[in-house]
């Protein structure tokens, strides 16, 4: 009998107004055929921790439990893609999460490799085609980011459960900053 696993995160949730923003945003982006990230789903992943069994899920809370950090300020900056060559993702870079990136990275040292780079983003839109790359670029381009910033108090242990309607969410367990 194989052992149950669940698909694991590490997450900063967002608070209801900055997702109010993000949706204005999401509203202004160039038609493309994929699909906005749902309102209920957008956060900002510090580190995706794949599949994880019971046991190292309790090994994880018990590290994560440890950080210790000021809550902090955070602020929504530009809006972007990673590859004008395969456009996948439509995002907005996250600015002031690094500390505690950095954080969870060390205290999951020993059992996850470390990310190579981590740039902090929210995924607002996931892209399967657009008609015309140039003109696709040139609107993303024109969109005015406004300047949102917010406090994070807190961050989560979070499950992924894939779906035919998009990922579920659920929280494992909350950390609060100090």
């Amino acid at each position: 009998m194989e052992k149950e696993k669940l698909r694991c995160f590490i997450a900063v949730n967002l608070p209801k107004n900055v997702k109010d923003e993000i949706v204005k945003i999401q509203e202004k982006l160039p038609e493309f055929f994929g699909k906005k990230t749902e309102y209920e789903n957008l956060h900002l992943t510090l580190k995706f921790l794949g599949e994880v069994d019971i046991a190292g899920i309790e090994k994880i809370r018990g590290l994560l439990r440890e950080i210790k950090m000021d809550s902090f300020e955070c602020e929504i900056g530009s809006i972007g893609i990673f590859s004008k060559e395969f456009i996948r993702i439509i995002w907005l870079s996250l600015i002031g999460c690094e500390e505690l990136q950095k954080k969870v990275e060390e205290s999951l040292g020993d059992l996850f490799e470390s990310e190579e780079r981590f740039m902090g983003h929210l995924t607002i839109a996931r892209v399967k085609n657009v008609r015309d790359k140039k003109e696709f670029l040139n609107v993303l381009k024109e969109i005015n980011i406004p300047r949102i910033k917010f406090k994070i108090n807190e961050f989560y242990l979070m499950s992924s459960v894939l779906g035919e309607k998009g990922p579920k969410y659920s929280v494992i367990e909350k950390y609060k900053l100090i």
